[in-house]
């Protein structure tokens, strides 16, 4: 072989080398979700119709929703031992006042003592919109409130028009596309636009994604953009990889019997090895989806308060779910 071609050879093996390389050092290390909000609470901690939960990835640290009420993840927080003074970052997954009631009382009682806490907030494009509850109600401006009163205690909004790279290796999806008929929201809803209402498909809905060695491990505030579109979403922009783990709530508890044999087989095609379906995911659903994707009691559980997927480790469920 002529050595012209012996150097391109190396040079593109090198290159290709280099390229593994960065890659697998994008990858998140090491990695904790806790569960801080939703209906099912063990000890100490308080249950609620609403969802948040504590992200540590290689170090960063952020807060996904906020719950319901407004000092429930306050409260749930302070008996877990967990200081949220220390955590920089929000992450609102979309507008519903079960993941965002709690984001002004987190941030005033957490700026009390360190104002750079929770001072920087990501939204997907679309929350903020005027919306109602249905089309004959009267207008609400709740996150807009909500943003005056956040930016004037001297936080700040990111609002995601796509997919981005917050840290190595986690990822917001930005607002997803809704390529699979997936209806996961109530319909009730509308966004007042300046030609008039139209239905509110929450627009913003987004999800948090993480890189790993093992696959994807992707967390969900409701789903409302559809479990499928979200992970359908989350392979093309970060990586086509297996669902190493499925966290959060994913809006199935009302869906038909047909709706849920599709999701199943999505997800088995999907190959997601854990699953925690809490908050709106619905009980019966997450035994049905322990079945249908042939996992076990320690690999699929319903979110209590308190619960936690550490990477390397699988799930902590806690004593209710276990």
């Amino acid at each position: 072989m002529h050595p012209r071609t012996l150097f391109t050879l190396f040079c593109l093996v090198a290159a290709s080398a280099l390229s593994a390389e960065s890659a697998a050092s994008r990858q998140v290390q090491s990695l904790r979700i806790t569960l801080l909000s939703t209906m099912l609470a063990d000890g100490n901690g308080i249950g609620e119709w609403g969802f948040a939960a504590l992200v540590e990835a290689d170090g960063h640290r952020l807060l996904f929703d906020t719950g319901n009420y407004p000092h429930v993840v306050l409260r749930n927080a302070e008996a877990l031992q967990i200081d949220l003074t220390t955590v920089p970052d929000v992450v609102l997954s979309h507008s519903h006042s079960d993941h965002t009631g709690g984001f002004l009382a987190v941030r005033r009682a957490a700026a009390s003592q360190n104002p750079s806490a929770l001072a920087r907030t990501f939204v997907g494009e679309g929350i903020f919109e005027v919306r109602a509850d249905s089309r004959n109600a009267p207008q609400q401006t709740l996150m807009l409130d909500a943003k005056r009163d956040y930016e004037a205690s001297g936080g700040r909004f990111e609002v995601c028009t796509g997919p981005r790279e917050i840290f190595p290796g986690v990822w917001l999806t930005g607002p997803v596309p809704r390529t699979y008929a997936e209806r996961n929201w109530s319909g009730q809803g509308v966004i007042v636009t300046p030609a008039g209402r139209i239905e509110d498909t929450l627009p913003e809905d987004m999800a948090l994604v993480c890189d790993t060695a093992q696959g994807l491990v992707i967390l969900t505030g409701c789903g409302h953009a559809g479990v499928v579109n979200i992970i359908e979403h989350a392979r093309t922009v970060v990586r086509a990889a297996p669902v190493h783990a499925l966290i959060g709530g994913i809006h199935l508890f009302r869906a038909s019997e047909p709706t849920l044999d599709q999701t199943a087989g999505k997800l088995r095609e999907f190959g997601v090895a854990h699953f925690i379906g809490a908050h709106c995911t619905g009980l019966e659903v997450v035994y049905r989806f322990r079945r249908d994707l042939a996992l076990d009691r320690a690999q699929a559980v319903v979110g209590a308060v308190g619960a936690s997927f550490v990477l390397g480790e699988g799930i902590k469920p806690g004593d209710l779910a276990k």
